[in-house]
């Protein structure tokens, strides 16, 4: 029995293979799939293969784990570059693998401390290998602007644990997962060695709690609703990824807003998708003072993402800077610039790109971060946070914006992601949003997912993909704040702090009792 756990878990290549399987299934336990279990058994796998390793084999192990969880996880990348980006199939197929191979790189460092300070240490495995695999999320989540996605919190929104996530977010979410994770790896190592039983039972015991804890969490109503239902209604349009920038189908998109939009000018608000018309805003002024009018007539507010082109002078020489932004017409009053950018898709870090492959020279990679506090979009009494697209996976930026806000508003364009995981994994992440915030959340999008999300994470209407459609359902203003809009990743950070140092000093003092 010894023999056998030490040639699956020992620090051979034969452990290293297993984990990078193991890695790949993580991701089946978010959407589409929502295997939430998987994402448990894979972390538990890799918690027993990190037994007893040194911090070089603890970073090796945990590498061929990030690697396997962020090539599966993150594949949709692939279709971006090859489909839109017009890359040969291989030259596509090595840029996904060598961006899944960098974000490893990030995942892996932080178990390196796990071999090289907790090797042999009782509390390693339940209390610093959580904390560390927190902190590591962290830091992903503003490294080189962050990679925020595949947090492994968002596997358990119909789960029990799901009630943590007003108060310690998702990244705490994940913590407990990791924990609960850890427990069941040490009781499967009991079963397999015998050892330590009392200190397992308990593990499992608290890990059992935590679930329990959740259960009477969900049962919290954190915000209230404050006045009546808004009506809402959202236009999908549909536009070919290949034709939303093609001159020549401007005007084939401006009708298409015209005709979806008409049946539902009745609604108090009116959502288009990110950048729905393709000029920049002060180009496309005849045709956006069109709908201007037709808001100020019905009495509605309309909110549409726009390509905001800001004239200046840089010493006397006339400068142009492009945001990606949300504007609101007729009862809605405001602009909202985005802040958090994607790399290589709307700026690019090194110029010297921009003539390899044709995605590296998109319309839309010249646009500039906002710097600067905003207001988001005022209709009426109720005020509307947006996020663009990717800032949606920000969840400390979000809950910054809720803590001003009535309602959630997040615009996207999906199509670059054509019948990938990615648009199902971009719904799950406002799902969570909406669970952690405790406020209505609108989403609207280019070709789906589109739908409107209650305060406790739910689906409560949903548009089809990939049809031209308009959607219509019902919102209200929010009141009162969540301890995570309050405390945003304090909390789960400091947990997660309290975590290490009770392993490095309470651990340490049990391994030099027992010898």
């Amino acid at each position: 029995m010894a023999r056998r756990y030490q040639t699956l878990f020992g620090a051979g290549w034969r452990g290293h293979a297993l984990s990078l399987i193991a890695g790949a299934l993580l991701p089946l336990g978010l959407a589409p799939f929502d295997l939430w279990p998987l994402a448990l058994m894979s972390v538990t796998w890799l918690v027993l293969g990190l037994d007893g390793l040194n911090g070089r084999q603890c970073i090796a192990r945990s590498y061929a784990f990030g690697l396997g969880m962020f090539t599966t996880g993150v594949s949709w990348v692939y279709v971006s570059i090859n489909s839109f980006g017009q890359a040969p199939m291989l030259l596509a197929a090595l840029l996904t693998l060598l961006f899944a191979a960098g974000l490893a790189i990030v995942f892996c460092l932080p178990f390196g401390l796990l071999g090289r300070y907790f090797k042999h240490n009782v509390l390693a495995l339940p209390l610093a290998l959580p904390a560390l695999w927190l902190l590591g999320e962290w830091l992903r989540s503003w490294f080189l602007t962050g990679f925020p996605w595949l947090y492994i919190g968002y596997s358990q929104l119909q789960t029990p644990l799901a009630g943590y996530a007003p108060v310690i977010g998702v990244m705490g979410v994940g913590l407990i997962v990791l924990f609960s994770a850890c427990s069941l790896a040490l009781a499967l190592k009991w079963l397999l060695q015998r050892q330590r039983p009392a200190f397992t039972l308990s593990l499992v015991t608290l890990s059992a709690a935590c679930w329990i804890g959740g259960v009477a969490l969900k049962q919290v109503e954190w915000t209230q609703v404050k006045g009546d239902a808004i009506s809402v209604g959202m236009i999908q349009p549909n536009i070919p990824q290949a034709k939303k920038w093609d001159p020549d189908f401007y005007q084939l998109t401006v009708e298409r807003f015209r005709r979806l939009s008409e049946p539902l000018w009745h609604n108090d608000w009116l959502i288009w998708p990110e950048a729905a018309i393709p000029k920049p805003y002060h180009r496309a002024s005849e045709v956006l003072d069109e709908f201007q009018q037709r808001a100020a007539e019905t009495n509605t507010g309309l909110m549409t993402g726009v390509l905001y082109d800001d004239y200046g002078r840089d010493n006397g020489t006339l400068k142009v800077t492009y945001y990606n932004a949300m504007i609101g017409m007729g009862r809605a009053q405001g602009i909202y610039h985005k802040t958090q950018l994607v790399p290589f898709g709307e700026y690019l870090p090194f110029e010297s790109l921009r003539s390899l492959i044709h995605f590296f020279n998109l319309p839309t990679s010249i646009i500039s971060p906002w710097i600067g506090k905003q207001r988001g979009i005022q209709v009426g009494a109720t005020m509307v946070m947006p996020s663009i697209c990717y800032e949606i996976a920000y969840p400390a930026l979000v809950a910054k914006g809720a803590a001003k806000a009535d309602v959630l508003l997040t615009v996207s364009n999906d199509a670059w992601f054509g019948n990938s995981i990615a648009p199902n994994q971009h719904m799950q992440i406002a799902q969570m949003r909406a669970l952690e915030t405790g406020r209505y959340l609108i989403r609207a999008t280019n070709n789906g997912l589109s739908g409107i999300i209650n305060p406790k994470g739910d689906i409560t209407v949903l548009g089809a993909q990939f049809v031209q459609t308009s959607i219509e359902g019902e919102v209200y203003a929010t009141k009162g704040l969540t301890p995570y809009v309050r405390y945003g990743d304090v909390l789960g950070l400091t947990l997660a702090l309290l975590m290490l140092l009770a392993a490095a000093i309470v651990g340490r003092g049990l391994l030099a009792r027992n010898h």
